[in-house]
């Protein structure tokens, strides 16, 4: 591997290209609302794992980033869900956490996105929590693995992702009940 901003760099042409974009995440804030310094502690984490011969998680925060440029974009429609969990996953430092956290309000009230959070109360769910997945348009779902990124093309496959992510979204909550929870975990920091 040459190391992790290649990587993050190579996803630009698909950002650039998918008008709709879904994304589940379980475990992590979605990458295309990380700030610089949760993006970094991820991706240095993710070096240290692989025991990469080099350490260039700073340069692909700054790349990863850079990407999310896409979010601002006219004609592009974003659909983010997190479970209520992913807000209290210690992931970076307070001060990067709260951060990330007041970065997760502002994003959220972006005019194409979207951003749905999963209350840990939610009663009778349809879905339980899953592995972190992205949908573009309705084409490709990459779900990310320890080891590797698995790419689903089959149509019934992204079929099955696309119910699983509706039921999901489903059982969100969205703008002030959204921030609320937000807020909440920013006051759990302090």
């Amino acid at each position: 591997m040459a190391g992790l901003k290649p990587l993050q760099e190579s996803l630009v042409p698909l950002f650039q290209e998918t008008k709709v974009f879904r994304v589940y995440s379980s475990t992590l804030m979605p990458g295309l609302l990380q700030t610089e310094g949760y993006a970094a502690a991820v991706l240095r984490r993710v070096a240290e794992l692989q025991e990469l011969p080099f350490d260039d998680s700073a340069g692909a925060a700054r790349a990863r980033v850079e990407r999310s440029r896409v979010l601002r974009q006219p004609g592009n429609e974003f659909v983010l869900l997190v479970e209520e969990s992913v807000l209290y996953h210690q992931i970076a430092e307070p001060e990067t956490m709260a951060a990330q956290l007041e970065n997760l309000v502002t994003a959220g009230a972006l005019p194409r996105v979207s951003l749905g959070i999963v209350p840990l109360d939610t009663r009778e769910r349809t879905q339980w929590p899953r592995e972190t997945f992205h949908v573009y348009d309705d084409t490709l779902v990459s779900v990310e693995l320890i080891s590797a990124e698995v790419k689903i093309t089959q149509p019934s496959e992204i079929t099955l992702y696309l119910k699983a992510f509706e039921q999901l979204r489903s059982m969100a909550v969205y703008d002030a009940e959204a921030r609320a929870l937000v807020l909440k975990a920013l006051e759990a920091l302090r």
